[in-house]
């Protein structure tokens, strides 16, 4: 039989006699566009197109996917576009073919981004249509499969991509069978010499396995007759990545992973599912804890099934799982079980469902992803198949990856939930927003209008989707507190002009945007706020021409750049240039920092000293490193604090105390008793008879920190207290 008729027999179990005339047809297209094309092992290069479309029609994928599996080279390797096709075989065709193509390669700064690009595009195809990553999935299995023509490092490159991305997405969508293929084929390319060795003794183990393995299975089968359960028992090998991995991250040698009985009963309905575990459990003593129900709570890729693990004959563990016949379909072929894609009717399995469901999630992590890198690293994180399971308030269960916290939590509720969460309960316990959670807590998560988030939680969360929000928020953010920034500071600078934003004409900055390669106004003000631009500098060229405004010597503009941004560099009776500082109010957010050398506070005398991609950062004048900075005059701004200012501020405060039990219970009563909250505290043993106690405190000014250093300065067992400033 030829190949193709090989095809058409496994089609012509599912498909229409007219469905499987298209799929002739494209083959034939196909056939006359790799014509005189070869594969590396000098086979036809149509016969892999071909190998691809037999492993989808093993699926039962529709018409459409195994015609697109014989066209996805095409568009690369040979002269057709995408137009044609879309003439020959219609708009769809064409758009899968498109999404699984191999992409064409972009000029990229590093072999990574590449990757990590074309990885992105192949996700956002995969989006738009499901069948894309499927056709992409049976095209690498065949590539996997006959790996063994090529070049031995590039062998290993390919694996270990399929072991780190491709694995875990047939993983995430459920296709089972597809997916331990893949993985034997990696480990079997990736490192060859431990599969031979783990091979052999699987093959060797095998054979006194037998007895026990058919003696467990027909005690099993027996019981559930006499219960009157329908229901057939079947032994399950273990696959050799699985082994490896479990030796691996287990520290386990062979025998104790290979000593181990797995067995799969496959039942009618729901219902007998649980009553073949009980069966299960009265013929063998079931281990404690090692139960778990995916029934009641599905897995993220839709699986279903009981599972449990029993003291079995001779003392050896045996792992039990129980199904029903269409949880068996969908453990082993995932969202390409009962493949329903018609236009207009989604499908209704429950793998399909939570596909698609992860599929909206890619999307919005797209939206908020700074670039392709970034993108890759929170699928990366999305696709670790470990899960926990809690409950929102009203009883909802959410799935979470494992090790997620709160914040995580809220993320997964909705992006505003997780924006403006400033607090969390567990249990209806008050908790950090930076608590693991774990299975079967509830959790409520509470919000406050105007609240955001935190830099800090990207620190402790884990799922890609609470990553790229906070990430893109804070994004945005810094943008629109750099472009205020900025304008402020150029309008200032500007004073030095005897100008303003409002007094400067339009044309004056139209020209300057487009010297300067700008689209718009803001990016000017942005790039100032963020200090990749001088403002003095920019107010000088947005200040009329020399000639409009008389002759003056560059010494004299320098030295009133100077005495604008250098407080203190005029001496004896000279004048600074009136023109005023810039104001801070504690307010501005990511754009200005305050110096964690000096910890600057309202009524300190402060130096802004400007940071390229940073703003600015904020001294004070008596700061070593004001002394440091001094030969780079241009980059410091004169500023104050603004009045009225109604922040808090972090300080740190050095408390020596005398060595006696609830000195530090002493002092931190006394600190929270001024109104202060403490960041962070150290403790340090100097000598037998006193210790140093380092706090960190939120003040609202010098005012504030003199009151708490007194009260604290007023307790017994205080020695001495003093402000840390470098």
């Amino acid at each position: 039989m030829l190949p193709l008729d090989e095809l058409c027999a496994l089609l012509e179990a599912y498909l229409d006699q007219e469905q499987i005339g298209q799929i002739r047809r494209a083959y034939s297209f196909a056939e006359a566009a790799h014509s005189g094309q070869q594969r590396l092992s000098g086979e036809p290069y149509i016969s892999h197109p071909l190998a691809v479309a037999k492993i989808l029609a093993g699926m039962h994928l529709d018409h459409q996917s195994i015609m697109a599996a014989m066209l996805h080279d095409v568009i690369e390797d040979t002269g057709i576009t995408k137009e044609q096709l879309v003439r020959e075989f219609g708009e769809e065709v064409a758009e899968l073919v498109d999404g699984v193509s191999k992409l064409t390669q972009i000029r990229f700064r590093s072999k990574a981004e590449a990757e990590a690009e074309n990885f992105r595009k192949m996700l956002l195809a995969m989006v738009r249509d499901i069948r894309v990553i499927l056709v992409k999935l049976a095209d690498r299995l065949h590539n996997m499969r006959t790996l063994g023509v090529m070049a031995p490092e590039k062998r290993r490159r390919i694996a270990r991509e399929t072991l780190d991305v491709y694995v875990p997405i047939a993983n995430r969508l459920g296709l089972h069978t597809l997916r331990l293929e893949l993985e034997d084929l990696g480990f079997a390319a990736l490192y060859p010499m431990r599969y031979r060795v783990l091979s052999e003794a699987v093959r060797k183990a095998r054979g006194n396995r037998k007895e026990v393995l058919n003696k467990i299975s027909a005690a099993i089968e027996e019981r559930l007759q006499q219960e009157g359960l329908p229901g057939r028992v079947a032994g399950r090998e273990k696959h050799l990545y699985s082994i490896y991995q479990k030796m691996l991250n287990k520290h386990l040698t062979f025998s104790e992973v290979f000593d181990v009985y797995a067995f799969r009963i496959i039942v009618d309905k729901a219902d007998t599912c649980y009553r073949a575990l009980g069966v299960a459990h009265s013929l063998y003593k079931p281990v404690p804890g090692k139960f778990k129900d995916y029934i009641a709570i599905p897995k993220s890729n839709g699986y279903q099934g009981l599972h449990t693990v029993l003291f079995g004959p001779y003392g050896v563990p045996i792992e039990i799982q129980i199904r029903t016949e269409d949880m068996d379909k969908v453990a082993e072929s995932g969202i390409a079980a009962h493949w329903v894609y018609k236009t207009g009717e989604k499908p209704g399995s429950n793998a399909q469902a939570r596909a698609r469901e992860w599929l909206r999630e890619l999307l919005e992590m797209q939206k908020n992803a700074g670039n392709s890198l970034e993108f890759i690293e929170n699928v990366k994180i999305d696709l670790f198949p470990d899960e926990v399971y809690v409950f929102t308030p009203k009883g909802k269960i959410m799935r979470l990856l494992r090790g997620s916290t709160a914040v995580d939590f809220a993320y997964a509720v909705h992006t505003d939930v997780g924006n403006s969460c400033v607090a969390a309960k567990i249990d209806r316990q008050l908790v950090p927003l930076s608590t693991p959670l774990a299975n079967g807590q509830t959790v409520e998560i509470v919000t406050a209008a105007g609240a955001r988030p935190n830099p800090a939680w990207l620190n402790f969360v884990v799922t890609g989707k609470a990553r790229g929000n906070i990430r893109n928020y804070l994004k945005n953010l810094k943008t629109e507190e750099a472009i205020a920034l900025g304008r402020r500071m150029l309008d200032g600078a500007l004073s030095v002009h005897a100008l303003s934003l409002a007094k400067v004409p339009q044309e004056r900055f139209a020209a300057l945007l487009k010297e300067l390669k700008l689209k718009g106004i803001e990016n000017l003000y942005e790039e100032i706020g963020l200090g990749n631009r001088m403002a003095p500098l920019v107010a000088r060229r947005l200040a009329p021409a020399r000639d409009e405004v008389g002759e003056r010597s560059r010494a004299e503009a320098l030295k009133n750049v100077l005495t604008r941004y250098v407080p203190g560099w005029l001496k004896g009776g000279e004048q600074r240039a009136a023109s005023p500082p810039l104001l801070i109010k504690g307010t501005e957010g990511m754009v200005v920092t305050f110096a964690k050398c000096c910890r600057p506070i309202p009524g300190d005398p402060i130096l802004g000293f400007v940071t390229s991609g940073r703003g600015i950062v904020i001294h004070t004048e008596s700061c070593k490193n004001v002394a440091e900075y001094r030969s780079r005059p241009e980059k410091w701004i004169d500023v104050q604090w603004a009045p009225g200012i109604n922040s808090e501020f972090p300080v740190e405060v050095r408390v020596d105390v005398i060595n006696q039990r609830g000195a530090l219970a002493t002092v931190a009563a006394a600190i929270a008793e001024m109104g202060a909250n403490i960041d962070n505290v150290g403790i340090e043993e100097r000598d037998g008879k006193y210790s140093t106690l380092t706090f960190i405190i939120e003040v609202q000014n010098r005012v504030h920190l003199a009151k708490i250093m007194r009260r604290v300065r007023s307790i017994d067992l205080v020695a001495r207290i003093n402000r840390v400033k470098s």
